[in-house]
């Protein structure tokens, strides 16, 4: 059986690789990939040069791969039907089972050899690129420090169900105070309430200190650093956009005999304007966290150097928890797994539907894919009559399509040096090649198996 499906799958790749479609596809990528790291600019930093590059050359190399395993799977089974060159194969002694397997697996073994191919060209451009823009000193530093990494990412966020009780207590009140606007509906003033009490949570206001805390924070060693990110805005907007706190990070944990905070490690104290609304991070040493992986992160708006209420956005810990290579295999691997479902969608889907209606649908998925959780987060804003409508018909066909967007795109992993964990990868493999791909495959078998290839004439 096994040599037979790989007798299939070698005769697949073969005539893939004949395919002008794959020919165009590889070749545009050979051009383009190198233009790309000669042409990005970014923000004109080392840094935003080489960010530039690898979002737009490992979107651009999904895209097309993509594309081209869609028309390659959909073609394979298609062309053989079409031609009866499938009555060349059936009438052998091979189960109908072994050629979509050897169809399958001989389009994942192309995905699989370009992917690397072209994973390595961009990795080896990555590389040389702050060469080239002949980056040095402080801005080498901080290319090494903020994208060839692998970091940790943790945040804090924000009690849902309390900003709910608070925004219902506002609205209580003001029912009660006869100050409700008339010309709104109740769901209207609530989601006005809870953005003002979702903004307030977040403010600082002139004297005040604001104190987030983190834990698990798994430093292997002390000497190394960890970064605070972050993005501010000032209420009302300073003149200059620039927004200026004091920054204390350390274990306050303990109390002394007069009811003092004492520091259990070494505190650190920081001091810096930053610009508003952009992601801005510093670092300090790793011996800051206690023992057991704790530390709170405070930020104080200080009126001798603050004229304004400081709203903080997106605080962030990060620490380094693996390497850039590393990282960035595991994001070759995450592209792969959307390859791997589109190459089962459309062998599937070619075992029933004819080419241009197999692909229609293939790219169907594939675009729905891409913005899976923009429609998921869009209509859970709908009314609750058709919610309910939603909950048993709509939402059970988007779980069951891929997610490429989000938490499941690569790109936004290497571009913030955050670790892709393989726990991760593995839940992604299981969910989505294993299980709803296992599914489609079956049933492209099943109907596979049931399809009546020739009719017999007398």
């Amino acid at each position: 059986m096994f040599r037979r499906i790989w007798a299939i799958a070698q005769n697949t790749l073969s005539q893939a690789i004949r395919m002008r479609v794959a020919v165009v596809v590889i070749v545009l990528l050979l051009i383009l990939l190198p233009l790309m790291s000669m042409t990005a600019t970014g923000d004109q930093t080392a840094l935003g040069k080489v960010q530039t590059f690898v979002s737009y050359s490992m979107s651009l190399t999904s895209l097309l791969l993509c594309v081209l395993t869609i028309i390659v799977s959909v073609y394979t089974v298609t062309n053989d039907l079409r031609r009866k060159h499938i009555f060349l194969v059936v009438s052998k002694p091979i189960r109908r089972f072994e050629i979509v397997t050897g169809k399958l697996l001989g389009v994942v073994m192309l995905d699989v050899m370009l992917l690397t191919v072209f994973g390595v060209i961009i990795y080896g451009l990555a590389l040389f690129m702050p060469r080239m823009s002949r980056a040095e000193g402080a801005e080498l530093e901080k290319v090494n420090r903020e994208f060839f990494t692998s970091r940790t990412r943790l945040e804090t966020s924000l009690d849902p169900d309390e900003i709910e009780q608070q925004s219902r207590r506002r609205y209580e009140q003001l029912k009660e105070d006869n100050r409700l606007p008339e010309d709104m509906t109740r769901e209207q003033v609530m989601e006005v309430l809870r953005n003002e009490a979702l903004s307030a949570a977040k403010s600082i206001p002139l004297g005040y200190v604001r104190k987030w805390e983190f834990e698990n924070v798994r430093v292997s060693d002390p000497n190394e650093m960890i970064f605070i990110r972050y993005k501010l805005r000032g209420l009302p907007s300073p003149s200059d956009d620039q927004v200026y706190g004091n920054w204390r990070i350390g274990d306050f944990r303990s109390v002394d005999a007069s009811g003092r905070l004492q520091a259990k490690t070494r505190p650190y104290y920081v001091s810096r304007p930053d610009p508003v609304r952009t992601f801005v991070e510093f670092s300090i040493p790793a011996d800051v966290v206690a023992e057991d992986g704790y530390v709170s992160v405070e930020l104080q708006n200080n009126p001798a150097i603050s004229l304004v209420t400081i709203v903080a956005e997106d605080v962030q810990l990060l620490y380094r928890s693996g390497t850039f290579t590393g990282n960035f295999i595991r994001a070759e691997l995450l592209i792969l797994s959307r390859l791997v479902f589109l190459a089962v969608i459309g062998v599937s889907a070619s075992t029933w539907l004819s080419f241009p209606v197999a692909v229609l649908v293939c790219m169907a998925v594939f675009l729905t894919g891409t913005v899976n959780g923009f429609i998921i987060e869009s209509i859970d804003f709908v009314s609750a009559a058709f919610a309910i409508l939603y909950q048993f018909t709509i939402r059970p066909v988007l779980w069951f399509l891929p997610k490429f967007d989000e938490a499941y795109n690569p790109t936004r992993f290497i571009l913030e040096g955050r670790t892709l964990g393989w726990l991760f990868l593995g839940k992604v493999y299981l969910l989505t090649v294993f299980i709803k791909g296992g599914l489609l495959l079956l049933l492209g078998v099943f109907i596979f198996q049931h399809r009546e290839l020739a009719k017999t004439s007398v």
